[in-house]
Parts: C-alpha cells; sequence; structure tokens
C-alpha cells in the first residue's frame, strides 16, 4: 500500500529527471553550437519524441531548442565581433 506521500515524491522525481534531461539538451547545444544542430538529433539523444522535446525545452527555458541555438550562435558572434581587434 503506498504512503499518501509517494504520489508526491514520485511526480516531483519524474519532473528533475526532465529538467536533467533539458539541461544535457541545453549543455550540448552550448557545446556543439557552431555543427549542425536538429531537434530531432537532440530528441533522439534525450530519448524524446521531438515533440516533445521542443514542448519541455520550452517550458524550461522559455524558447524553442531552435531559437537557443540560433541565440547561443548570435551570442557568440557579437562576442567575436567585440572582442576582434581589426588592423
Amino acid at each position: 500500500m503506498c504512503r499518501p506521500g509517494w504520489a508526491q515524491a514520485r511526480a516531483t522525481a519524474r519532473h528533475l529527471d526532465e529538467l536533467t534531461r533539458m539541461r544535457r539538451v541545453r549543455d550540448r547545444i552550448d557545446r556543439e553550437y557552431a555543427r549542425p544542430l536538429d531537434v530531432l538529433a537532440l530528441a533522439r539523444a534525450a530519448d524524446l519524441a521531438p515533440g516533445l522535446l521542443s514542448r519541455r525545452f520550452r517550458l524550461a527555458y522559455g524558447a524553442s531548442p531552435h531559437a537557443y541555438v540560433l541565440s547561443r550562435r548570435a551570442e557568440r558572434a557579437r562576442t567575436l565581433l567585440l572582442h576582434t581587434t581589426q588592423t
């Protein structure tokens, strides 16, 4: 027989597992932003369906995986422009 708090504990554990998966996807994007990345490959690595990955990633970070990749690339380009000296 389940104790009253176990259902909540299981739900919390599932939520933490989902956040861990999303963090791993975000970390991969941060490491490999210069390579061609697509949602299908990211979803396959996270063992999720592409649509589910997109929804969960958006809930966790406020942007789709594609939008996050684009913003990461733009951020890197800005950094290169600011720190590159032209002679």
